[in-house]
């Protein structure tokens, strides 16, 4: 029996493999960063993902030298009234391609009250 099969439809070329590799070796894919708009819709859906909470709001956006960072507004407890539900302030850390690196709670609090850390009064 011979072992002699075409495969040249089921595999690449050597100059296709080639081609491939020097443009991952020298980044000329045709990657794009992802827009603003579409960091944050991507955080908030990664985040959702992986904690099962539903972002209610992005209170802060910002580029950082490692990519974006987000703050991200979640109910952790829903409660009737909804005053009394319990929410939660994410930081969530994006890298520049738009994927989640890494998120932590930084507050809890009940939906109606003031923080007077941020409110600026006193």
């Amino acid at each position: 029996m011979s072992n002699t099969h075409s495969t040249s439809q089921s595999q690449p070329s050597r100059n296709d493999r080639k081609q491939t590799h020097d443009e991952q070796a020298h980044g000329e894919t045709d990657h794009r960063r992802p827009t603003p708009m579409q960091v944050l819709r991507s955080a908030r859906e990664q985040l959702s993902e992986l904690t099962g909470l539903v972002p209610e709001a992005v209170t802060s956006f910002e580029q950082t030298a490692d990519g974006w960072s987000l703050e991200v507004e979640v109910v952790e407890i829903d409660r009737v009234p909804d005053t009394m539900s319990v929410m939660a302030s994410y930081q969530v850390d994006v890298n520049p391609d738009g994927e989640l690196e890494g998120y932590r709670r930084v507050r809890r609090y009940e939906r109606g009250r003031v923080d007077s850390r941020r409110s600026g009064g006193g």
